[in-house]
């Protein structure tokens, strides 16, 4: 029987593992979305602040991906723990992993390579975009006058 509830046990800590795998692909995939529209209505509008809203997203959603990606290590820890153990101890379904966390830090996960490679990019796209905006001649580009209206249609 305790080699039964180890393995059940394992199961809990990857469906974790999973979940934290899965966040952090749906931050990726919201970040694209939120700064191609952003993109999109600053070109049709002419409004520069447009910009400017896009680094809300990228920093928002690259420190969750940081959090997400340090959450999942430390359930790869706690997995690895729980593996290690004989298969004749006696499982308590723990799923604590505060033990772990020391070694895990926020930043450390925010420098990784699946963080970095992501939101680098986009960050440096707009931080191009951010100096030519600041750089290019105010009568270029036709501020909104207004409230405005945006209609979205999805078929």
């Amino acid at each position: 029987m305790p080699a039964e509830a180890k393995v059940e046990h394992l199961k809990f800590v990857q469906a974790v593992v999973n979940r934290m795998a899965a966040n952090s692909f749906l931050l990726k995939g919201w970040t694209v979305t939120l700064v191609a529209g952003l993109f999109a209505f600053g070109a049709k509008e002419g409004d520069r602040v447009f910009v400017l809203i896009a680094w809300i997203p990228v920093v928002v959603f690259a420190g969750l991906d940081a959090y997400y990606l340090r959450q999942e290590r430390l359930f790869r820890h706690l997995h690895a723990r729980v593996a290690a153990k004989p298969g004749t101890d006696a499982v308590d379904y723990a799923m604590e992993v505060a033990e772990f966390r020391p070694g895990e830090p926020w930043l450390r996960a925010l420098g990784s390579k699946t963080v970095l490679c992501f939101y680098a990019p986009v960050a440096l796209i707009l931080a191009g975009l951010t100096l030519y905006f600041a750089l290019s001649p105010r009568g270029a580009v036709t501020p909104v006058q207004g409230l405005r209206t945006i209609t979205i249609s999805i078929q």
